[in-house]
């Protein structure tokens, strides 16, 4: 284990940093700024959406930050940003916090693989035991005689208390796994080691990796608007009570159809009325 570990914090040396913050540079003022910040599977939704938002109100500025979806709900109840996205629920200890939901999209989880891994399915209770270290080598489960190499998310990833809750049971990680802070990260470790195995957003899947069925079967829209796929969640943006302002302006156009149907799809999420009701 100490081999696989060491030089998979090797390639989490090499992998980029993904930008935590962008938006323009131009003076506005409070009343014309909207601050989000939180999740990064959301951030190419909440980045694009702003660009457009922008391009149709010149006068107004909308501040993305990619900080963890802990941060963006800690940050929205505080006050220090007008909305906080978030790619999992609130948590007990935080519904009492008076933040309104907004669901904006579904996603699945995928778990994924190095591209040279034989090893195309898995059962979600093999998800479980390799995530709980009680599998450690690909034999067990139908590969090769290698042995398995864990890359998880940080305690602060909305992806991974959305795992640990629907894959195993809110029960513990292996303490042994290389933690990473970003989705691309762990797409980039998973992607240049061939005994690696992480999870990460389904919009976020390139032919660098490869996504694995669960219970036979793959991740995909389809297979998420059925249910059918296990491992699914919906993204949320939260704000301080009922949105208002311009959080409710920007809220609105990232619901609607124009990028629903474009910006949402684009980024290979599924549009939050695909299921035919607004939150499912």
């Amino acid at each position: 284990m100490r081999a696989t570990r060491a030089t998979l914090v090797a390639f989490v040396l090499l992998a980029t940093l993904v930008p935590l913050l962008s938006g323009c540079s131009r003076g506005t003022s409070a009343q014309d700024k909207i601050i989000v910040t939180g999740s990064t599977t959301i951030q190419p939704i909440a980045e694009v959406a702003k660009e457009d938002y922008e391009r149709r109100n010149p006068d107004q500025v909308v501040l993305v930050s990619g900080v963890g979806s802990s941060a963006g709900i800690e940050n929205v109840s505080s006050g220090t940003s007008d909305i906080g996205t978030s790619s999992r629920e609130l948590k007990d200890e935080e519904l009492d916090l008076g933040l309104v939901d907004t669901p904006i999209a579904y996603d699945a989880i995928a778990v994924i693989v190095n591209p040279s891994n034989p090893v195309t399915s898995l059962s979600k209770s093999q998800v479980k035991a390799i995530f709980q270290g009680a599998i450690t080598n690909w034999s067990e489960v139908g590969g090769p005689d290698m042995e398995i190499g864990l890359v998880n998310r940080d305690e602060a990833s909305g992806t991974r208390e959305a795992f640990a809750k629907i894959v195993l049971d809110k029960e513990r990680f292996d303490p042994t796994a290389v933690i990473l802070p970003g989705t691309g990260q762990v797409r980039s470790v998973v992607a240049q080691e061939p005994r690696a195995i992480g999870y990460i957003s389904l919009g976020f899947v390139t032919d660098d990796v490869h996504a694995v069925a669960i219970d036979g079967v793959e991740p995909s829209e389809a297979t998420v608007v059925s249910g059918t796929y296990p491992v699914q969640r919906v993204l949320h943006m939260f704000t301080k009570g009922a949105p208002t302002g311009l959080a409710k302006r920007y809220l609105d156009f990232v619901l609607s159809p124009d990028v629903q149907e474009s910006v949402v799809r684009d980024a290979g999420f599924i549009p939050i009325t695909a299921k035919g009701s607004n939150g499912g």
